[in-house]
């Protein structure tokens, strides 16, 4: 006998026509059942209340309450998994981040605007976004508060990475973790940071942007031919795989389009293996909260090459996935929250500084 539960999810959408596509695609689904509709936040906040859906797909743009809004009275009144359709512009990318801050689980990109015609070319991942969701406790999604910090003159452009790299790997609800982790580093970090984030085209730009603002590293979107240097975080770009080369004597980035690693572009085992051949000892890998198992192979290679491994600890993942592949692997050499990795992240790179100094 079958006994897999049905995952009930709440649809709200201004667009009536949005409506009835998303609810097409997701009763498609064996194992979903779209129990109710919205035409706007008022009316999501109530049904939410109403019929206690296991998630929640939610639109960003709509009339009387906004998608974040919307977001926030459901985070505060009735926690419920939450999945944002998001039309990508440079505002879009904006809000959605914020929307990730506010407690959102993952977020869809609509193919073509508000009204896409089209929803049904990310059928597959908005269906594999709510399976996703419902697995998530949403008590663990607070409100991210963080303060503007003070600036600080970074490290002249001259100092390299001192052959230390930490190469950080997440997806679903990578985002947040990024946020408790990135801004806690300090300016003088004595290495660089390669982030490998899952996220859809456009979206790692306005990541990339939010955290620089908030953090005393120097944040980017990676770009092909950018020279690898310490207190620099590096996010590699949706649809392309970041590897670090030596040319000249010089750590360089390189995108690349190669074929897909466990079903995504970038790949963390991409980048962590061409870093390990590079860096050698002199590579930390952090394997952060998302689905699946990449960068488990890649912490595998850079672990034999002396590399150490970090991975956040299940009671802070949304998605215990990633971490535990490589838990499991047994090539952990540290497991922690990840309100706390920051720390651990800092004292590794020190204590590698101080025995090679």
């Amino acid at each position: 006998m079958d006994t897999q539960r049905t995952i009930k999810v709440l649809t709200v959408d201004d667009s009536a026509f949005m409506r009835k596509t998303i609810c097409n695609i997701l009763n498609t689904a064996e194992d979903i059942e779209v129990v109710a509709t919205a035409r706007d936040g008022l009316e999501a906040v109530q049904k939410v209340t109403d019929y206690h859906p296991d998630v929640v797909t939610l639109d960003i743009e709509m009339p009387k309450l906004d998608g974040l809004q919307t977001l926030g009275y459901i985070m505060s009144e009735c926690p419920t998994p939450v999945v944002m359709l998001s039309a990508y512009t440079e505002h879009g990318g904006e809000r959605t981040m914020k929307a990730l801050e506010y407690g959102a689980v993952d977020f869809v990109c609509k193919p073509s605007g508000p009204i896409s015609l089209d929803l049904a070319r990310v059928a597959e991942e908005l269906v594999g976004k709510v399976r996703a969701a419902a697995q998530v406790d949403a008590t663990r999604l607070k409100f991210l508060e963080y303060e503007k910090l003070a600036t600080v003159e970074p490290l002249p452009e001259t100092l390299k990475a001192g052959r230390q790299v930490v190469v950080i790997g997440s997806s679903t609800g990578g985002p947040r973790a990024l946020y408790e982790i990135i801004p806690e580093l300090p300016a003088d970090f004595p290495a660089a940071v390669l982030i490998v984030q899952h996220m859809a085209a456009g979206f790692t730009k306005s990541l990339a942007e939010r955290l620089e603002r908030v953090s005393l590293l120097s944040v980017k979107e990676a770009e092909d031919g950018d020279e690898v240097l310490a207190g620099h975080a590096y996010l590699a770009p949706c649809n392309y795989h970041m590897i670090v080369v030596t040319e000249f004597g010089k750590e360089i980035i390189r995108l690349h389009q190669g074929p897909a690693r466990n079903s995504v572009r970038p790949a963390v085992d991409v980048t962590l293996e061409s870093v390990a051949k590079v860096y050698k000892s002199n590579c930390l890998t952090v394997i952060l909260t998302g689905m699946g198992r990449d960068g488990m192979q890649g912490a595998q290679l850079a672990s034999k090459q002396g590399g150490k491994v970090l991975a956040e600890d299940r009671s802070t993942c949304v998605v215990y996935g990633m971490p535990k592949s490589v838990i499991e692997a047994g090539i952990a050499d540290g497991i922690y929250p990840a309100h706390t990795m920051a720390m651990h992240i800092l004292r590794h790179v020190q204590d590698k500084s101080a025995k090679t100094g």
